[in-house]
């Protein structure tokens, strides 16, 4: 068996009395001694900090690399101005989504990229394969440390950390910064509905990194964050999870991220298929579902989706609504089953569950 692989961080967790398990090949912390619904209460009322070292990253660099990023990403990345981290989807010639991920944009030929865990060989061997000659895909993985730091004390507590150069800095946009004395690319981005910064550094400065943010988050609430807080926080924000809510056989369209996608005037992959998908209308569409909290019933993965006793979808993702009551969940549906208030009943091992489509996020954080 191959051993899992560990993050610069993976004493620290085990100091903090982290609960480990094995997630992709990594092992992980999915909770703290404090439990997930305390760590996930603390992101949205405070402050949380999490390991997301097992994230890929890349550098896309050469002459020829704002071509490259054109013709992969969906949205328009080449187009941004140098400074911004832009979102996107990497779409087959099907229009099926590769991964999701977020560019960072250094200037016209100097892109980085953070790629989920699970699917970083792929995507690294995906911008290969659609690379020219000037493009040079450098994998910086193994050499990266990131740590997210989320909520609504984050921006303030991380500023005053980096000497007050951080606070003026927009959403998705990112900066190299000093944050306690550690050399770090910092972002205004995050997973988890609320505003914060990530936080990419050397692997031989996480730790020192990753204490000083934690004595500084402790006065205020804050805490460590598992996996567990951390998929029951994006779910809430009605952020997609590939390998759930986002693969190979399902389309950005379908998943709801047409904000995501620019077709005007570009021809980027699969730009073709959802041109045509646009054009001829959806067959699918994503949705959001919650059950009520007196129904005592959590929809998970794979559950079958109904309407009067017919199968007309399945759960992508599920769980407890921590801070917005009841359960809540995410599924594949007709169109026609799309509107907010349509009634719908999952089947939950066997006992049909009644839930309800609901428009948007399920959680927006106050403004």
């Amino acid at each position: 068996m191959q051993p899992r692989l560990r993050t610069p961080l993976f004493d620290v967790h085990k100091r903090l009395g982290a609960r480990l398990i094995d997630f992709g090949g990594w092992e992980m912390p999915v909770s703290y001694p404090a439990g997930t619904i305390k760590e996930h209460k603390a992101v949205r009322e405070a402050v949380g900090l999490f390991d997301v070292s097992h994230m890929g990253e890349a550098y896309l660099r050469g002459p020829t690399a704002n071509a490259v990023v054109d013709k992969l990403c969906s949205n328009n990345v080449a187009g941004a101005p140098a400074g911004k981290a832009v979102y996107t989807l990497l779409c087959r010639p099907s229009g099926g989504v590769v991964d999701d991920c977020i560019f960072y944009k250094r200037g016209d030929n100097d892109y980085t990229v953070i790629v989920n865990a699970s699917n970083t060989a792929k995507d690294l061997d995906w911008f290969r394969e659609h690379t020219d000659v000037g493009c040079d895909v450098i994998d910086v993985s193994d050499d990266t440390a990131l740590i997210a730091v989320q909520g609504p004390r984050a921006i303030a507590m991380v500023d005053t950390l980096a000497g007050g150069t951080l606070a003026g800095m927009t959403s998705f946009t990112f900066r190299d910064a000093e944050v306690a004395g550690v050399a770090c690319v910092a972002a205004r981005t995050g997973y988890t509905g609320e505003d914060g910064f990530e936080l990419a550094c050397r692997n031989v400065d996480a730790v020192r990194l990753w204490d000083a943010l934690l004595a500084a988050a402790a006065p205020l609430g804050g805490l460590p964050i598992g996996l567990g807080a951390r998929d029951s926080l994006r779910l809430e924000a009605k952020l997609p999870l590939y390998g759930n809510d986002l693969d190979d056989d399902h389309t950005p369209l379908e998943a709801g991220l047409g904000w995501a996608v620019k077709l005007d005037g570009r021809d980027f992959l699969g730009a073709e298929a959802l041109r045509a998908q646009k054009r001829d209308g959806l067959r699918r569409q994503l949705v959001g579902f919650k059950i009520a909290e007196e129904t005592r019933a959590i929809a998970r993965h794979g559950y079958a989706v109904k309407q009067n006793g017919d199968v007309v979808g399945v759960v992508t993702s599920g769980g407890p609504g921590i801070c917005v009551g009841g359960a809540i969940g995410l599924a594949y549906v007709p169109p026609a089953l799309a509107t907010a208030g349509t009634a719908l009943t999952i089947d939950c091992r066997g006992k049909d569950v009644s839930a309800t489509v609901v428009a948007g996020k399920f959680y927006k954080r106050p403004q």
